[in-house]
């Protein structure tokens, strides 16, 4: 299934794709989040058939693919060709870093840069949204704690990440520097999470192509550590790295967003996002 939420920022309602066609699920469930992303609740969806539900008219606003997100998890540095690309070390454990829940916008609603700030930059990363509490996790059956995956942009401030002290989440974790969806496919359409091509364009030109197949840490791998430091919740994500052709790595001047850029997003079965760029009042 491709779920979806649909409607004013605050207000949206779950629905899910049927084709081209979004259908209004508002009648079967209150909203796509943790407390309703367990497997007993996703069977229940499969088993209506679409055909009944109302089609959504008009053009609605997407809103992010999941409502009231616990943890917003980060990892950085997690493709061996993005690390080559930035002359660094493939990392011996997963990078991790918090990027703030106030972040979260919908997949196609504006990006905004902050005052101050002169280097934003984007990365096209795979989010795994978490769907049964998972604690001390294997690698060998983590998939299992998976309600489904999602497309994130991890917009960043390189000024505020590499230069204002303290932690990357500086700039990270400025508003609207997380869109998130447009769908959370769920994880019976995504078998191997592995095996995704992805890509992402500012202004219609082609700056980052790579594969889910060249992470460091594998979505597994990510899960099985994650969980043995801390309890992941249902409704958790986990945005899991971006491949090469970030602004910053550019050569041989790197090259960051401008007001009235548009980024567009794509990753394999999990959709588009398409981004304008304006600037804070």
């Amino acid at each position: 299934m491709k779920l979806v939420r649909f409607g004013e920022m605050g207000a949206e309602k779950p629905g899910l794709m049927d084709g081209d066609t979004l259908r209004d699920l508002s009648g079967h469930l209150d909203d796509i989040t943790g407390a309703t992303l367990n497997d007993t609740t996703l069977k229940r969806l499969r088993a209506i058939d679409p055909a009944t539900l109302p089609a959504v008219t008009g053009n609605p606003r997407i809103g992010a693919c999941v409502g009231n997100i616990g943890k917003f998890l980060c990892i950085g540095l997690n493709y061996s060709d993005h690390a080559a690309e930035m002359g660094m070390e493939i990392p011996k454990h997963p990078i991790l870093f918090i990027k703030a829940n106030s972040a979260i916008v919908g997949p196609n609603d504006d990006v905004v840069i902050p005052r101050g700030a002169t280097q934003a930059d984007w990365e096209v990363e795979l989010g795994v949204v978490i769907g049964a509490t998972a604690k001390y996790v294997s690698a060998v059956n983590a998939l299992d704690y998976v309600a489904g995956y999602c497309v994130i942009n991890d917009v960043t401030e390189r000024h505020f990440q590499a230069h204002l002290s303290g932690q990357w989440t500086k700039g990270k974790s400025c508003d609207t520097f997380g869109p998130t969806g447009p769908w959370l496919v769920t994880r019976d359409e995504i078998p191997d999470p592995q095996n995704l091509a992805m890509s992402l364009d500012v202004n219609g030109k082609r700056m980052q192509t790579g594969n889910t197949a060249t992470m460091i840490f594998s979505v597994a791998e990510i899960i099985e550590h994650l969980s043995g430091l801390m309890t992941l919740h249902p409704g958790d994500v986990i945005s899991t790295g971006t491949p090469p052709g970030i602004g910053s790595g550019m050569k041989p001047e790197p090259v960051f967003l401008n007001v009235g850029d548009v980024m567009e997003l794509s990753i394999e079965g999990l959709g588009q996002q398409r981004q304008k760029v304006r600037q804070d009042a």
